[in-house]
């Protein structure tokens, strides 16, 4: 029997904003089950988005503002009125410029379509605490293309502690340990795709370039004992 997730307090409420039926009746379908969350309302354009958020109050937007009747003003607009509402963008990959554009217009977390249905999951999570989140795509082109999202106008891309989600923590530890991303996958029964965004969303929070930078992290953080390494075998 399905709960009537209607009668729940202390939700975290989001509404949907994408012309497309199909990516609506999608992320509707992955909000509905996960704990916690319920999606109030679905915007076919940027009009509907105003009206609805006026309405409902809702704590996160997931839009896609490269869909038809959506624009970066609209991004823009809604950060501008209702400052309180985290973004998540969620679009085909774009290039660079239009990434910059979205992080400065005041995007909180960016991921692609095409991502699997647990980073769409811990991209809303994320985004729900006010953090952000970016997929692995999204970071590759970060870096591909040199942006400084440290440099972005956007309070929430920068924080002065590093803040790890309990499933980052749990899969830097298993790095650390020496696991490979396969491996890690089947232990968590994850895609090890799942698993290469969190390494890279990992690496990013904590400003290291390569596998050596995370041990040296977890070992200095208590994440794991440097005994690990003097007893390993």
């Amino acid at each position: 029997m399905i709960p009537n997730r209607s009668m729940k307090t202390s939700q975290t409420s989001i509404i949907i904003a994408d012309s497309s039926t199909i990516s609506r009746l999608g992320l509707n379908s992955i909000v509905n089950q996960m704990d916690g969350f319920v999606v109030v309302g679905e915007a076919e354009n940027s009009d509907a988005v105003f009206d609805l958020i006026v309405a409902k109050s809702p704590k996160i937007v997931i839009i896609d503002f490269l869909s038809d009747d959506f624009d970066i003003e609209t991004v823009m607009n809604i950060k501008k009125k209702f400052p309180n509402v985290f973004l998540l963008a969620i679009t085909p990959l774009q290039n660079g410029n239009t990434l910059v554009n979205a992080l400065r217009a005041g995007v909180d977390s960016y991921i692609k379509k095409s991502c699997d249905i647990p980073e769409v999951v811990e991209a809303i999570q994320v985004t729900s605490k006010g953090r952000s989140f970016y997929c692995g795509k999204i970071l590759e082109k970060i870096r591909k293309e040199s942006i400084d999202i440290s440099e972005m106008n956007h309070v929430d891309l920068t924080c002065d502690a590093v803040v790890l989600s309990r499933r980052e923590k749990e899969i830097l530890a298993l790095i650390s340990e020496g696991l490979t991303n396969s491996k890690i996958a089947e232990m968590l029964f994850l895609s090890s795709h799942t698993i290469t965004t969190h390494r890279k969303n990992i690496m990013s929070k904590l400003g290291v370039k390569n596998t050596a930078g995370i041990v040296m992290y977890a070992v200095k953080s208590g994440i794991v004992s440097p005994n690990k390494f003097l007893f390993a075998s």
